[in-house]
């Protein structure tokens, strides 16, 4: 585990006609943004509802429903998942592989009295 998040969202704002029947219950696609910097208010980033790629392309303005906060982290941070394309293929895109981890320098501790 890399970190521990947590969000407040505003139900009120969400928009029935996204929420979708699911095999054990009903749903809703979320996107949540991580920041590099910490908003005024101590939040990491937005949590919205998705948009298709339609809804993109024509600028239709997103639906906030509230803010994260990270509230634990042990200093790592979690690859990307492998996006998948659905087209149909079966056959995801190549991805970029995750940058090398630096290797760790081992704590030396000497015993000399200065």
């Amino acid at each position: 585990m890399a970190s521990i998040t947590k969000a407040s969202l505003n139900l009120k704002a969400i928009p029935k006609d996204k929420i979708y029947k699911g095999k054990k219950g009903d749903y809703l696609p979320i996107t949540i943004v991580l920041n590099d910097e910490i908003d005024p208010y101590g939040n990491n980033g937005p949590v919205y509802v998705e948009q298709t790629k339609e809804e993109r392309e024509a600028k239709v303005p997103k639906v906030y429903l509230g803010n994260v906060k990270v509230v634990w982290t042990n200093g790592t941070n979690v690859d990307a998942a492998p996006f998948e394309k659905n087209d149909g293929s079966g056959q995801a895109p190549p991805f970029a592989p995750s940058p090398p981890t630096p290797p760790q320098v081992p704590l030396v501790e000497d015993d000399l009295p200065f």
